[in-house]
C-alpha cells in the first residue's frame, strides 16, 4: 500500500500518479474524505476517554458507565470507518517512477532492445499443440475431461523438459547468490491484503478456498515476500535474493482467442520466481541485476526475446516500474510476455511491515522487487516452436543438453 501521509502531505503527487495509471482521481477524494472523518472519530475517542478519566477521579460511577456506554459506540463508530479506509486504500496502486513511459494499455510499451536470431523456416511451421500433440508430450483434450479447459498435462520428455528447465534455473541462480525455497502454495487473505495482491479489483483474478479461508497464490511471489514479514534488516544482508519455485492459480477472467488454445493462458502453472529485498537507494540497481538475470536466461536458452518497459497504464498495481521479457513465438509472428521484472519500492514492505536499520539508528522500508525466473508453459512453448524440424522433432538448446539427458524430442 502506499503511504498515507503521502496522501495527505503531497496529495497532488498522488493524484497525478493515478492519472498517469488512468485511474479515477475521484478515489483520492473519496480517501480524503474518508480519513478525514476517521481523525474526527479518533478525537472524539481521545475526548471520551479524557472524560472517562476525570470521571473516574471524581468517583462518578454513574458518569463513568454513561461514558464507558458512549466510548463502545465510538470505538464501533472507528472500526467501521477504518475498514472503509484500508479498503479504499488497498485500491491505490503503487505511483510510477517519474521517466516511466506513460501510456494507456500494453500499445504504449516502449521497446528497449531486442536479442537473438528470429528463425527462419524453409517448411510450413506448426505451433506449439500441434507439435506437443504430435509428439505426445501435451496433452490438452484429457485434461479438459479431468479439470476443464485451460488445463493440461506435460508427458514424457515434454515433462522432463520442465524438470530440466527448473534444475537449470537453480543452478544459475544459486551461483549468483539467490537463496531457493519452495513456498506454500496457499495464502491468508490478510497476508495476500499485505503484499498489496488482494484489492477488490484483483480478487476475481483469485481462486479461495471458502472452507479453509486460504487463497491459492497466482505467484511464488506472493509468499515469498512474507519471509520478511515482521522483520527488521539489517544493511549488510542486503540485498537479500530468492529463488522460489511453485504452481500458480489464476482464474484468468476475459481472455480469449489465441490465447485461449495451447498452454500459453491457463488456469495452473509452474513457474520459477525471483524475490529480492534491497536498500531503498539500491533498488533501481538491483533491478536492473534481476534484468540482467532473465536475459542471462534466455539467452542461455537461445529463445529470441525483447526487453519492454511497460507504460503506466500497463504495469502491475504494485509496481513503481515494470519491464517485460517477450519472447519471439514463430507461430503468432510476434513477440508474446514470457516474464516480467518489477520494482514495488516500499508499496509491498510497508504492508508486510519490512524494514531495515540504518547506520545513524532510524529505521525505513526495504523496497522489494520481483521477476519471472523461468515461466514453464510460456517458455516451452517458445522453446518448441523456435527449435522445430522439418520432420516434426524438436532440437533442445546446448544448454539444456545436460539437464534433459537427450538433445531431440522426436517421435516415438
Amino acid at each position: 500500500m502506499i503511504d498515507i501521509d503521502l496522501i495527505r502531505k503531497n496529495p497532488q503527487k498522488v493524484a497525478q500518479g493515478l492519472t498517469k495509471r488512468n485511474k479515477d482521481v475521484a478515489l483520492l477524494e473519496q480517501f480524503q474524505k474518508i480519513d478525514d472523518q476517521w481523525r474526527t472519530a479518533m478525537t472524539t475517542g481521545e475526548a471520551i476517554r479524557t472524560h472517562q478519566k476525570k470521571a473516574a477521579q471524581e468517583r462518578n460511577i454513574e458518569k463513568g458507565k454513561e461514558l464507558k456506554e458512549e466510548l463502545k459506540k465510538q470505538e464501533d463508530t472507528i472500526g467501521r470507518i477504518e475498514k472503509e479506509r484500508y479498503e479504499l486504500l488497498l485500491e491505490f496502486p503503487n505511483i510510477p517512477f517519474d521517466d516511466v513511459p506513460v501510456g494507456k494499455d500494453e500499445r504504449e510499451n516502449k521497446e528497449i532492445k531486442k536479442e537473438g536470431t528470429v528463425p527462419s523456416f524453409d517448411f510450413p511451421i506448426q505451433d506449439h499443440l500441434q507439435l506437443g500433440e504430435a509428439l505426445n508430450i501435451i496433452d490438452v483434450k484429457t485434461a479438459a475431461e479431468v479439470a476443464g479447459s485451460r488445463f493440461y498435462y506435460l508427458k514424457g520428455k515434454g515433462a522432463l523438459l520442465e524438470i530440466a528447465l527448473l534444475h537449470f534455473a537453480l543452478d544459475m541462480l544459486s551461483s549468483e547468490g539467490f537463496e531457493a525455497i519452495i513456498p506454500p502454495v496457499m495464502i491468508r487473505p490478510e497476508v495476500y491484503e499485505k503484499m498489496g495482491r488482494l484489492s477488490a479489483s484483483q480478487r476475481e483474478e483469485r481462486y479461495f478456498l471458502e472452507k479453509e479461508q486460504l487463497y491459492l497464490i497466482g505467484s511464488a511471489e506472493h509468499t515469498l515476500g512474507p519471509l520478511g514479514m515482521d522483520t527488521l534488516h539489517t544493511p549488510e544482508n542486503f540485498p537479500k535474493r530468492y529463488v522460489g519455485f511453485s504452481t500458480a492459480f489464476r482464474q484468468e477472467a476475459g481472455t480469449y482467442g489465441k490465447d485461449a488454445r495451447g498452454i500459453f493462458r491457463v488456469h495452473q502453472f509452474d513457474k520459477v520466481e525471483l524475490y529480492a529485498f534491497s536498500l531503498p537507494e539500491q533498488s533501481e540497481t538491483e533491478h536492473q541485476f534481476l534484468l540482467s538475470m532473465q536475459e542471462k536466461i534466455y539467452t542461455a536458452l537461445e529463445i529470441p526475446y525483447r526487453v519492454v518497459a511497460i507504460c503506466t497504464g500497463d504495469m502491475g498495481p504494485t509496481d513503481a516500474r515494470q519491464f517485460d521479457i517477450e519472447a519471439w513465438i514463430p507461430s503468432q509472428h510476434t513477440y508474446r510476455e514470457i516474464a516480467s521484472c518489477s520494482n514495488t519500492t516500499d508499496y509491498q514492505t510497508r504492508g508486510i511491515n519490512a524494514k531495515v536499520k540504518k547506520a545513524d539508528g532510524t529505521t525505513q522500508y526495504a523496497h522489494a522487487l520481483n521477476a519471472t525466473g523461468i515461466a514453464m508453459g510460456r517458455t516451452i512453448i517458445a522453446l518448441l516452436e523456435n527449435n522445430q524440424q522439418a520432420n516434426g522433432s524438436i532440437r533442445i538448446p546446448k544448454a539444456l543438453v545436460p539437464y534433459c539427458g537427450y538433445d531431440t524430442i522426436t517421435h516415438e
